[in-house]
């Protein structure tokens, strides 16, 4: 009879307890399931306002789950404290784990931010052509982390955001068009003035090198074995190493048939006959 007294006790004492919490319960549920509703109306006129000014998809997402996980971790809180139950320890302990974490992955925090920047800032975008960390290559992707690059070579290079975003980046894409600047030398014994005609008629030749700005054929160093010209001239990415290379080639092949020389590095050296210099200190000595 006793246990029996005990169970009526302890079931009277947590109907009692049922019916004080029922009201905060209720208003738990109902705080939580507009909480949920709330949340998913407030990310879906995010991810609107971000669609209708351009950003890329990856920020799109990254925006809404990063807004969607802060509002869920605020509503369960204040759910928890809906409840009754203190919410101070709990937040001392989220704080030190956060803490904790981001010691723990601070370089992957670094490049996750500067995937952040990349994407929110835009340097470049993926098919660019751009030079960075000393690699230089067309982006591949870009991801939170990491910006992959396809080199010259067919070689994949992936480059941390974290670097990325502290380094000079070079984007050869984003104008349209480059400048290229061929230096040639001719010997020095050859008509300048001629060589600079014939370059210049090379580049004028050309139909996809831009006429605006101009092309220039200017000389820009005396050198040790040659007078150097530097060819220059405008042209869109996509013609750009073709223009090059022809220039190059072509160039080399109108100067040698006008006769004018190319010039092989070269150095003088002289040679001298330090026996007589010797005899002459002897015989001036014995007179």
């Amino acid at each position: 009879m006793d246990y029996i007294d005990d169970y009526a006790v302890y079931l009277g004492e947590f109907v009692d307890k049922l019916i004080d919490y029922l009201p905060s319960f209720i208003a738990a549920i109902f705080l939580l399931l507009f909480g949920l509703w709330f949340i998913k109306i407030f990310t879906s006129q995010v991810r609107k306002i971000i669609h209708k000014r351009g950003y890329d998809k990856t920020i799109e997402n990254f925006a809404i789950s990063l807004i969607s996980v802060g509002l869920r971790i605020l509503l369960v809180i204040l759910v928890i404290t809906q409840l009754g139950f203190e919410t101070t320890s709990l937040v001392a302990v989220i704080g030190a784990a956060g803490l904790a974490i981001g010691l723990a992955l601070q370089g992957s925090l670094s490049n996750f931010a500067g995937g952040v920047l990349i994407l929110i800032l835009k340097p470049f975008k993926v098919g660019d052509w751009i030079e960075a960390k000393g690699v230089s290559g067309s982006v591949k992707e870009t991801s939170l982390f990491y910006t992959k690059l396809n080199t010259f070579g067919n070689q994949l290079a992936i480059i941390p955001n974290g670097q990325l975003t502290n380094d000079n980046i070079i984007n050869y894409t984003v104008e349209g068009k480059r400048r290229a600047a061929i230096t040639i030398g001719v010997s020095y014994d050859s008509d300048v003035k001629l060589a600079k005609e014939i370059l210049l008629n090379l580049l004028k030749e050309q139909e996809n090198i831009l006429p605006e700005p101009e092309p220039m054929v200017v000389v820009t160093e005396l050198a040790d074995s040659s007078v150097n010209f530097s060819v220059r001239f405008w042209a869109v990415n996509d013609h750009f190493w073709t223009c090059s290379w022809y220039t190059i080639e072509e160039a080399k092949v109108r100067l040698e048939a006008a006769g004018i020389t190319i010039p092989f590095p070269q150095r003088d050296v002289h040679f001298y006959d330090h026996s007589k210099e010797m005899n002459s200190q002897e015989a001036g000595k014995k007179a």
